[in-house]
């Protein structure tokens, strides 16, 4: 790959500043929250939670890409909304998925960081016009990306001015059907040895299997990941989209306690 502002030899390593929390240094950061912002009550009580437990950024979708036309998109604006409440009141930054450039603005105005999904790694306008912005991008790599076509994907952010890019490793598709995505952890310890954007690894996509998130967090975290996201519910099975890969809090609880005592071994 040539040209890469992103390389190592281009500068120092890049830090990634959502507020008070910084991506991208010695602490691992823990982004947490549903996979769709479903209601009020619902979203401030787990909010409440993930605070108490320190979570650093709560995530929540209001834009949901979906493979079936008739499946649950998302409450949109109203979703937005929620979020931006929620996260004033528990004094927690928020990111969530922009999928369109119409959306841009919009997006900004409720969120403290925007995230690129793994269906729109190769929108090209959209990414450009990410790159416009000051704001963090949350950049998913694609279901069936390279890593040069993900860190390509980056550049395009980066060259229009915005180098507050996050990297995030959430499977890709493979020949294996098990598991949802096969998790690439190789791109992850690539990253940290060649590159300078942060990457943090969504272990609940990677997998689509609750029970793997664990065991896959902690790996991610010894691959050299900067931080996780992970999709938690008060009420995992009762989770309007993906219930199958989100685990309760209790767990997430479990999983932070132990890469807290991973980082001290490394």
């Amino acid at each position: 790959m040539k040209n890469l502002l992103v390389d190592k030899s281009s500068g120092s390593d890049i830090k990634v500043k959502v507020k008070d929390t910084v991506i991208g240094q010695k602490e691992k950061v823990i982004i947490s929250g549903p996979c769709s912002v479903e209601n009020y009550e619902i979203m401030h009580e787990i909010a409440k939670a993930l605070k108490s437990l320190g979570v650093n950024i709560l995530r929540g979708g209001a834009f949901k890409p979906r493979t079936s036309p008739y499946d649950f998109q998302g409450l949109q604006l109203e979703g937005l909304k929620i979020l931006r409440e929620v996260s004033d009141e528990v004094n927690l930054p928020v990111v969530t998925e922009v999928m369109d450039v119409r959306d841009i603005d919009m997006v900004l105005k409720y969120s403290d960081m925007l995230q690129v999904g793994s269906r729109n790694m190769y929108n090209y306008p959209l990414l450009k016009e990410l790159g416009k912005v000051s704001s963090p991008i949350l950049l998913k790599r694609g279901i069936s990306a390279t890593l040069s076509e993900w860190l390509y994907a980056a550049e395009y952010i980066v060259t229009e001015g915005n180098d507050n890019v996050v990297l995030c490793e959430r499977g890709i598709r493979t020949f294996e059907s098990y598991t949802r995505n096969t998790l690439d952890l190789n791109s992850v310890a690539v990253i940290k040895q060649k590159y300078r954007l942060p990457v943090i690894v969504d272990p609940s996509h990677g997998t689509g299997l609750r029970e793997l998130v664990p065991s896959m967090s902690l790996a991610s975290i010894a691959a050299g990941a900067d931080g996780l996201i992970i999709e938690s519910h008060i009420s995992p099975d009762n989770s309007v989209s993906d219930s199958r890969q989100t685990i309760s809090l209790e767990s997430l609880k479990q999983i932070m306690n132990n890469v807290q005592k991973l980082q001290r071994s490394l």
